[in-house]
């Protein structure tokens, strides 16, 4: 089955042009000019991946992907910008991005940024089925959910795969660049704040439980430190 991508740009040569790059390369691309079209057509669809350019008329790319979010944790979001603001590229990641990629940009910049999604489906395929334990956490990886007290909370694709990412990998030092190159598939300034922004949401959610904590090792990477309470 090929997978569906909801294309959000308004100039009509580039997405033009990725369009039918994109269709060649296998993928089934829906494509809308401005953020209300494309919010009507994700209301009467299902995507794998969405690609918004972020100055678009009547709805930008932050607000559209903040619909987005609001009705759906599980699907990834990559911004097409043009901007190279420090502040424009946080902002989309606090709204729940999962990547972006600047214009102009090669299309096999863009390919490859597609398919480091598709990878970590596999990553998610081969993932166990049970939620794993987090301290007082269950953590559904599949199904992006965790969940204490008989409370849920769903998780972006982002999220979810550097909490698995850690927890897979228990109070052991795991570095920046292996983080970063594993998931994201690049180690660069701007992914690595991206990771920052990921972190502080993640300790957010962990903090019913006093018992576990995302260390910061200064210069090398971050720990997820879980107590043995079995012992």
């Amino acid at each position: 089955m090929k997978e569906r991508i909801l294309y959000v740009e308004d100039d009509d040569s580039l997405s033009f042009i990725t369009k039918d790059q994109l269709e060649m390369e296998g993928y089934d691309v829906t494509h809308a000019v401005n953020g209300k079209e494309a919010w009507s057509i994700f209301r009467k669809a299902e995507f794998d991946i969405c690609l918004l350019d972020v100055m678009l008329p009547q709805l930008d790319g932050f607000e559209l992907a903040r619909k987005i979010r609001g009705v759906s944790k599980h699907i990834p979001i990559i911004f097409l910008t043009a901007k190279s603001m420090q502040e424009d590229k946080m902002e989309g990641f606090l709204l729940g991005g999962d990547d972006y990629v600047t214009k102009p940009y090669s299309f096999e910049e863009l390919k490859f940024r597609i398919n480091v999604f598709l990878r970590r489906r596999k990553v998610i395929e081969a993932a166990p089925k049970e939620a794993m334990t987090v301290g007082l956490y269950l953590f559904d990886y599949p199904n992006l959910d965790l969940s204490v007290n008989g409370t849920a909370r769903g998780l972006t694709q982002r999220e979810a795969d550097i909490l698995y990412y850690l927890a897979s990998r228990p109070n052991q030092v795991i570095r920046r660049s292996d983080i970063l190159e594993d998931i994201w598939g690049k180690d660069d300034y701007f992914y690595g704040r991206s990771l920052d922004v990921f972190i502080s949401r993640l300790r957010k959610y962990l903090n019913d439980d006093p018992d576990i904590s995302i260390e910061n090792v200064h210069s090398v990477g971050f720990k997820l430190n879980i107590p043995d309470r079995k012992a």
